[in-house]
């Protein structure tokens, strides 16, 4: 299967006539060759191959998705049921296993089947919405001087929607006729509501005798390509039947003109049949006319006395006498030859056109065209008919003949010849009024089947065939081609690109499409146009200015240097190529190495794009599990960001479970990507920058903390690196992954230059605590939820030495807890938690660090509201030195984690050398912040706190200080030396403000020069 196989739960919902011969360019059909797509592809861009399959996904910021949802969605309210049932339709797929292999097509054919239904029901409804625009909108077409707006004005759907379901239902119908003529199906009854193919026995026994219709039946039955055309051929006639405008108002126009009311079978050839009775009169002459009777030139001309009539009404008059009839009547003669041409086109019976002839007295028409044996042979979805309910068994090969010389015949109306040139098989007269690209398709197989059908009589049954049609020089020699070869539909499908007349139409998608069916490229299409989207999609996802490649590949595209491709943001065409492929896929027809294509992973990837940007996100998981596990998790890491809410995130996590897609990987490549696609990256410096919390400016003699250090900007990039870290808190277990992936963002964000990723860090530290980590994994681990933030490990030498503890960190626990199983039991619950205490080291440090800036920087802001100095004294002074002591409490109680031990515990050499790095940066400018701190907060509150500002010192100068190395190493301690001076001169000066000197400590009085307070009663 080409599905990863779950559990049994569902996917729920979260022509216009003419008769002058059209220029068909420049390029002979001889020219072309039997090209193919993969040739095509290949083609060098500026002397380079570029590479159409890239490493990595598109990756645009989530600001980039909202800027480009708009549209999108738009898109999704319209096709979003469609949508949400091709998705079940597939997931059924998925989950319906064969007990048996077969070696037809019978198991495809359901699911194709469930597409057409889909689409069927979509036109169906909007045909009922948008039926009589469209008849409007084929009228201007048509040359119709009305005007009609193609949006329904209480409707959010137009008329292009309804021409795209449509042409979808077509590609639909023709990709099952297709997969029944290449795998043939054992299924003739059909499983569902499609039709099935019912193939000719090749057990019928043919003579001399035998009818037309049972000798063609034998044709098909054994000839293949001449099965595979008469499908092709009988696809289109069907197309033309549903999509055609109605007959009546096709002719609409030509009958106006026709002067004779409504209703074409008045009184024939009207205004001519009067001047001929006319000139009787006048010559009182009872017999017919003549064209060479005296005088007849100039007395008998139509209305405009610019050509003569004819003088006799059978039908070959015109012809015959090389005369013309009256204007009125021309118009009537065009009309009645261009229905006939669409029934004959349609695939009408003989007896409905015969119906249709008799009801306007026209039945030599009906029975001109008489004889073609595909009248009585087999239709698509039907059983053979009785092979002597057709009449006669001579061959119809002469009658074939004289209507392709007949189609030949000078002045004959274009729809006329069409029509002889139908039923003969004459290639060139059908295509002068081909106008669309089914039409000429249809001209084409129409010719080369009617031309082997002759061939195979002559060479199988040659007494049926008259020996006068095998002179080669004989009158009745007619290349039906014109003189071109035959093509393969492939050939046909390139070379109808470069047409005038239905090039524009032929690199349509749908018509790419439905080529590369019937040219049996498909897997040719898919990875040409997919390499293409690929690129164009990774190209465009950060701006909406085409790439240096996407100009030229268009500049290719007008030049006809490379074949036309579909669009980026087709994502209807999009979506119909995903599931053919995945159709393919299943029937086991993919070529590529373990059965994953690149092109169809592009287009999988491309549309799962559109899902996930059209709020389709519960597809996403069913989608991706057909693409090849790296690609999966690669483009499920690229979607899952738009995802903010958390039941959505744990609905997700659990699809992603049930269709076998590794989501720790996927989370784990989600900030990856994002970290390396981050334009972030230009602002990163190699190592470390310094921590800039001081004002370069000093307030006497101490320096200040800037407003706002930290900033208040983050990224869409750093916005999405935090939404992607959120997702662990819903990840049972993995804590040391967790963590690790934790410090790596915060190392992330302490790299920008100009500390534009403190804000980040500052957003992380409130959105994935370490405390909401701990408490929502230790349950998978322990049995019970703890935050290990409080075990504090007294006896740990390891966290003593930062290149020694490298050495040990995992010799006396198990690496991962929560995936150890039985083993853990052998330890105890402390030995554990402080396994895991050891584990979250680095992130719990980093974490503290973002704690204290964030305590820094909301001291300075209650420092910034100190009142004025007249209030002071009073009640606002009050509330504000209360504020103030309570912010200063924060930063003590955040900052002691940073005065011993502080990131010294490493897991290998390179995080040892990036932790020492990150303590030079940030340690003594912390450091010397926290002084600036407590000597201002002294000020107005206790000299308590000068005493704690040189207790800092006496730490730095400990012998087992870890502090002092950092400022000697960054050639900061006579920065730290000045400030202390600076305390020492306060404690000295300084007066208590507001507090009573018994609430003092006891060793202020060395300092203030008076004696200690007695703490005796």
């Amino acid at each position: 299967m080409a599905l990863r196989q779950r559990p049994s739960s569902r996917v729920t919902s979260i022509r216009t006539p003419g008769n002058d011969t059209t220029s068909e360019g420049s390029h002979s059909e001889d020219e072309l060759s039997d090209l193919n797509m993969e040739e095509l592809s290949n083609v060098d861009i500026e002397g380079k191959s570029p590479p159409l399959s890239p490493a990595s996904p598109a990756w645009p910021t989530i600001g980039d998705v909202h800027r480009a949802l708009r549209p999108l969605q738009a898109e999704a309210d319209r096709v979003g049921k469609q949508v949400e049932e091709f998705a079940e339709t597939l997931d059924r797929l998925s989950n319906d296993k064969r007990e048996t292999p077969r070696s037809d097509c019978s198991h495809a054919l359901r699911l194709v089947d469930g597409y057409r239904n889909i689409a069927k029901s979509t036109v169906a409804y909007l045909e009922e919405i948008h039926a009589p625009e469209r008849q409007k909108r084929s009228s201007v077409r048509l040359g119709n001087k009305s005007r009609s707006s193609s949006r329904n004005s209480t409707h959010s759907t137009t008329t292009d929607d309804l021409e795209k379901w449509q042409q979808e239902e077509q590609t639909w119908h023709l990709l099952a006729l297709m997969l029944q003529v290449q795998y043939p199906s054992s299924d003739t009854q059909g499983a569902s509501s499609g039709e099935r193919l019912v193939r000719p026995s090749q057990d019928i026994e043919i003579n001399q005798y035998s009818s037309e219709s049972a000798v063609w039946s034998h044709f098909l039955a054994h000839d293949d390509q001449a099965w595979e055309r008469h499908t092709v051929v009988d696809w289109l006639k069907t197309c033309a039947e549903e999509s055609g405008q109605d007959i009546e108002n096709l002719i609409q126009d030509l009958e106006v003109n026709a002067d004779r009311g409504s209703g074409l079978w008045a009184h024939s050839w009207l205004y001519t049949k009067e001047a001929i009775k006319g000139q009787k009169r006048l010559r009182s002459w009872p017999q017919a006319l003549a064209p060479d009777s005296p005088g007849i030139d100039t007395s008998l001309r139509n209305s405009n006395q610019s050509q003569g009539l004819i003088t006799q009404l059978d039908p070959d008059a015109v012809s015959r006498q090389d005369r013309s009839l009256e204007l009125q009547d021309e118009n009537f003669e065009r009309a009645t030859w261009l229905a006939c041409w669409e029934m004959v086109r349609r695939g009408e019976s003989w007896n409905s056109i015969r119906a249709w002839c008799q009801e306007r007295v026209e039945n030599w028409r009906a029975i001109t065209i008489r004889g073609d044996p595909r009248h009585h042979a087999v239709k698509p979805g039907k059983a053979p008919r009785d092979p002597g309910a057709a009449a006669g068994w001579q061959s119809r090969a002469l009658w074939r003949r004289v209507c392709a010389i007949a189609a030949q015949t000078d002045g004959m109306d274009n729809y006329e010849a069409a029509v002889y040139g139908l039923a003969s098989g004459y290639l060139p007269s059908v295509k002068k009024v081909c106008r669309s690209w089914n039409d000429y398709l249809f001209a084409h197989y129409n010719c080369y089947q009617l031309r082997s059908f002759d061939d195979y009589i002559a060479r199988n049954f040659s007494g049926r065939c008259p020996r006068g049609l095998q002179d080669k020089s004989g009158p009745f020699n007619v290349n039906l081609t014109g003189g071109s070869r035959v093509k393969s539909g492939n050939q046909l499908v390139i070379l109808m690109r470069t047409l005038k007349s239905v090039g524009e139409e032929a690199k349509g998608s749908f018509k790419l499409l439905q080529g590369s069916l019937i040219g049996k490229t498909f897997d040719e299409f898919v990875k040409s146009n997919g390499g293409i989207l690929s690129h164009a999609l990774r190209s465009l996802s950060r701006s909406r200015k085409p790439s240096k490649f996407l100009r030229y590949l268009e500049k290719a595209k007008a030049e006809g240097k490379i074949p036309a491709l579909i669009k980026s943001d087709d994502y209807h065409i999009i979506r119909i190529v995903t599931h053919i492929a995945l159709i393919y896929r299943e029937l086991g027809l993919s070529t590529s190495k373990n059965g994953h294509n690149s092109g169809v992973e592009d287009f999988i990837d491309a549309y799962i794009n559109f899902l996930s940007m059209a709020g389709k996100q519960q597809l996403l998981p069913l989608y991706a599990s057909s693409l090849s596990p790296e690609r999966a998790i690669s483009c499920m890491a690229r979607e899952i960001r738009l995802i903010l809410e958390h039941s959505e995130r744990r609905t997700m996590m659990r699809l992603m479970k049930e269709y076998g897609i590794d989501l720790p990987r996927v989370l784990n490549m989600q900030l990856q990507m994002t970290m390396k696609n981050s334009e972030d990256n230009e602002e990163k410096d190699p190592g470390f920058p310094t921590l800039s919390i001081l004002d370069s400016k000093k307030q006497g003699e101490l320096r200040t903390i800037r407003d706002g250090f930290m900033g208040a900007a983050i990224t869409d990039d750093q916005h999405d690196l935090i939404n992607g870290f959120e997702w662990y808190l819903l990840l049972d277990g993995h804590w040391e992954q967790t963590l690790a992936i934790g410090a790596v963002l915060y190392t992330y964000f302490l790299k920008l230059a100009g500390s534009k990723g403190l804000a980040a860090a500052k957003e992380m530290s409130k959105r994935v605590s370490f405390s909401s980590l701990s408490l929502g994994k230790t349950k998978a681990i322990l049995g019970q939820e703890i935050d290990v933030s409080g075990i504090y490990d007294e006896d740990e030498d390891g966290m003593q030495g930062r290149r020694s503890s490298h050495a040990h960190a995992h010799a006396h626990h198990p690496i991962g807890l929560e995936r150890s199983g039985s083993r853990s039991m052998s330890y105890s619950q402390s030995e554990k938690e402080r396994y895991l205490f050891k584990q979250s080291n680095t992130f719990l440090n980093l974490e503290q660090l973002i704690l204290v800036l964030t305590a820094l920087e909301g001291w300075q802001e209650e420092v910034d509201k100190k009142p004025s100095h007249s209030d002071l004294g009073g009640p606002v002074g009050k509330s504000w030195r209360d504020a103030l002591r309570r912010a200063c409490e924060t930063v003590e109680a955040n900052i002691q984690p940073l005065l011993h031990g502080w990131l010294l515990y490493s897991h290998d050499d390179s995080e040892a050398r990036d932790l020492e790095q990150i303590r030079e940066a940030c340690l003594p400018e912390v450091l010397l912040a926290y002084t600036a701190v407590l000597n201002y907060s002294a000020q107005y509150l206790s000299r308590s706190y000068l005493l704690k500002s040189l207790e800092l010192g006496a730490k730095v100068a400990a012998p087992d200080s870890d502090l002092a190395g950092c400022f000697v190493s960054t050639k900061r301690m006579p920065e730290l030396v000045d400030a202390l001076a600076v305390t020492s001169m306060n404690m000295v000066l300084a007066e208590d403000y507001g507090i009573g000197s018994k609430k003092m400590s006891p060793k202020m009085g060395l300092w203030s020069g008076k004696e200690a307070p007695s703490t005796e009663g």
